[in-house]
Order: structure tokens, then sequence, then C-alpha cells
């Protein structure tokens, strides 16, 4: 016969045990209100490249995730979609999609789907196709191209701090990202500095990831991001420590960092890497340059001084003089026309931007149009030229990052008076007028977006 012994238990200890239930389910609603934020988006989508019959889309998801993007566009409206790929961690979960079905001159709605579930991006995921416009008469598209340069976004705990040894964040007024969308550009170009790697960043690739996530996940930016094509070079504070240079050991991680997070039309020329590309947009065509990868050391006074390294020079003026565009438009990180040396500026290695110059005149390239950054202060720089057109630098920057407010009293020989401006800002690039009388705009937008000074330079006056 089996005896039974009963417990009696204690109201302290159904207390006990009512509170241990209470913590598990608080806890396990934590998990899962956790386990649900990291599901999904962490940052995009971004539009990059589009052209007439392809177009790129980079997003990237907070974990491990199978994806996929479906489109359609204003005319047919027949729903299409690409493979579906999985994001891998080591790749900072970021995937570019190539979508492959585009037409010419079409508007497209996108979706992104995540582990089958549509994603609901709270910002418009559109972009229009690149229409055909040659042999199609003398009335052309109209053209605006946004620049700018210089991004930095805080983030806490690993800023600067000052005398009082309080965290001092270095970056402001995001809402010019705002401002940039509002003037409805047709594209957006990154002239370099477009995040700020950091000490605890640049030393391995995993910082550089985590650096690059936290910039891309700006909200202020994303309305921008995932309705404009953006394209983007770097300069050094994207590359690697300040002033860095082709010595620096971390570049060929640099370069799979930035070819994750911008899903660029190429990278790097001539067989050798970089993020050196090309794109047309109607009848001007940009030529990115890579002022890092191949540029020798600013102290270095013998052997081979350079900023973009030989290969690319030839590259450069092949692709110049094989240009077809009205406009053939140079964007490079360092300011090109300047004698200043207050920044990183090709001023540091005059041999070499003579020769740049002496080779655009001797094979009688039409057209040239500098577009550069990093200075953090706007101004326009002119260079007349015996016998043949002048030539600009349209420098942009900074976006969000530190400004130069003293740049009136900095010397420049090239600078075109009452175009100096230290806030934050962007530049306009638009061209309009008929074929054969095409005219160039460049405008500096102050961060709310109202225009701060004008210049028109007609088709003319670049041949």
């Amino acid at each position: 016969m089996r005896s039974v012994i009963k417990v009696k238990r204690s109201s302290t200890c159904v207390m006990v045990d009512r509170a241990c239930v209470l913590i598990a389910c608080i806890l396990i609603a934590v998990s899962a209100q956790a386990t649900f934020a990291q599901v999904g988006l962490r940052a995009g989508p971004v539009v990059g490249h589009v052209d007439m019959r392809s177009a790129r889309i980079w997003i990237q998801t907070w974990a491990e995730a199978n994806v996929r993007i479906t489109y359609r566009d204003n005319i047919v409206g027949k729903g299409l979609s690409t493979r579906t790929i999985r994001t891998r961690a080591e790749d900072g979960n970021c995937l570019t999609f190539d979508l492959d079905s585009i037409e010419p001159g079409r508007k497209y709605e996108y979706h992104v789907i995540v582990d089958n579930v549509l994603d609901s991006t709270p910002t418009p995921t559109t972009f229009t196709s690149r229409p055909i416009w040659k042999y199609r008469g003398n009335t052309l598209p109209p053209l605006t191209i946004a620049v700018g340069s210089c991004n930095y976004v805080n983030q806490e705990g690993y800023e600067r701090y000052d005398s009082t040894g309080r965290e001092q964040g270095y970056g402001s007024e995001h809402e010019i990202f705002y401002a940039i969308k509002g003037a409805n550009p047709d594209a957006m170009i990154w002239l370099g500095d477009n995040t700020y790697l950091r000490e605890p960043d640049w030393n391995s690739r995993s910082g550089m990831i985590k650096r690059y996530s936290h910039t891309r996940a700006l909200t202020e930016s994303r309305a921008l991001f995932s309705s404009v094509p953006n394209y983007a070079t770097w300069d050094d504070h994207d590359y690697g420590p300040n002033d860095s240079d082709r010595s620096w050991w971390g570049k060929k991680d640099a370069l799979e960092i930035f070819r994750l997070f911008w899903p660029n039309p190429s990278f790097g020329v001539m067989d050798k890497p970089g993020v050196t590309t090309s794109f047309e947009l109607v009848d001007v065509q940009f030529f990115l340059l890579d002022d890092r990868y191949y540029r020798s050391s600013n102290d270095r006074k013998d052997g081979d001084r350079t900023i973009l390294g030989e290969h690319q020079i030839q590259w450069l003026i092949d692709a110049l003089a094989s240009s077809t565009a009205t406009f053939r438009v140079i964007v490079v990180g360092s300011q090109f026309l300047t004698d200043n040396l207050r920044k990183e500026c090709f001023s540091r290695i005059p041999e070499e931007r003579e020769r740049i110059i002496e080779l655009i005149t001797e094979n009688k390239i039409p057209g040239v149009l500098f577009v550069t950054g990093d200075i953090h202060a706007a101004e326009l720089s002119k260079l007349d030229r015996s016998g043949t057109y002048p030539l600009y630098d349209f420098t942009s920057s900074s976006l969000t990052a530190g400004s130069n407010k003293d740049i009136a009293n900095q010397s420049n020989k090239y600078r075109v008076p009452g175009t100096e401006y230290g806030g934050h800002n962007f530049g306009l690039i638009s061209v309009s007028g008929d074929k054969g009388a095409r005219v160039l705009t460049l405008r500096i937008m102050d961060k709310d977006g109202k225009a701060v000074w004008k210049r028109e330079i007609g088709e003319r006056e670049l041949r």
C-alpha cells in the first residue's frame, strides 16, 4: 500500500512561484520583441545604377534571410521578380540585386520581400529608367544631378570628447537629405567621405561594416536612397584613416566593403582594383575617379609621386577622348583646382595636375568639368587656358560633417569671387536646352534647399 505525503505550501512559496512565472513571461516577451525587431531590413533599399534596360537595388537585412525584389512599370504593369538570394552575415547581410527586365523611359515601383514577407518600407520605392534620346530630334531631356561630400552620422559611445569630458558628435543638420530629395534630382553623386571610419572601425573588416551600416541606416537619408539613383566615389575617411594612401594595409578590405555597400555600375578599370567607374545620363558622361588606392604619401619626396596612378590617367584620357557627350564631368574626392594646401588637393602633386590638363588640351577634348569635395566648404574654381576654353572645378562640401566657416579667408587664386560658402551644402548640376545649345547650370544649395549662388555655362563656352 502506497503512502501519500501531502506537502502544504506556504503563501510565500506561492508568491515566489507567481513572481518567477511573471519574470519568465516578461523575458519571453522581451525576447520575442527583440527577435521581431531584428527581422526584415536593417537599411535600404538603395537605388543604384539605373540604365535603359537594367537597374541595381541594394538592401541590408538584420540577420541572414532569403530576399527577392518584385517590380512593375507604369505602362504594362506586368509583375516581375528577381531570383531569391540569401544574405550572409560575413557580408554584413548586404545584397545588390540586378533588375534585368527593365524597359527604357518607364517609372517602376518595386518592393523588397524578406523571408516571404513584404517589407513595409516607410519611404517611396520607385525609380525611372533612362529614356532613349539619341537620334530623336534636337529636343533633349532636361537633367538635374545632386552632388555632395562629407557625411558624418554620430554614434553614441564612439565620438570625440571635449575638454570637460563630454562626448561631442561631429555630424549635424541631417535634414539636408530631405532638401536634396525635395530638389527632385535625376541622380545623386556622393563625392567621397560618404561615411567616416574612426579608430574603432578602420582596423578591422567587421569594424568597417559596422560603421558603414550605422551611417546607411540614417532615417533622414532613406527617401533619397529608396527613390533616386545613387553613385559614389570615395575619399580618405571612407577608405581608411585620415589622409590614408596606397600604403594603407587595410585597403583591400576597404574596397570590399565599399563594393558591398554601393551599387555602382562597376569597380576599377584597366584590370586593376579600385572604385573608378563611368556612366551616362542623357548627353552628360560622368567619370568617377579613385584618389586613394594608388595615391602616394603626401610626404614622399622622390620616385612615383601620384594621386591617380598612371593606369587611371591613361584610362581617363582615353575615355574622355572617346566620349561623345556634350559635357564630360570628372568626379574626384580631392579638389583639383586650388593652390591652397589646407586639404589633400591636387596642388600637393602639381606635376600630375599639370599633366592631366596638358593631356586634355593636347587631345582637344571639349566639355570637361571637374566636380570635387573634401574641403568642408563650397566654391567654384576657374582656370583660364590660352587658346581654348577654361576649366572649372565645382566643389561641394560638407553635407553633415563639420563646416569650414573660414573659407572666405583661405586663399585660392582660382576661386570665382562670391562662390565661397562655409555652411552645410549640396550642389545641383542642371542641363537644359536643345541639342547644340545646351546650358549647364551650377548651384550651391544650403541645408534647407535654398540657393546660395548660381552660375550658368553655355555648351559653346566649353569648346
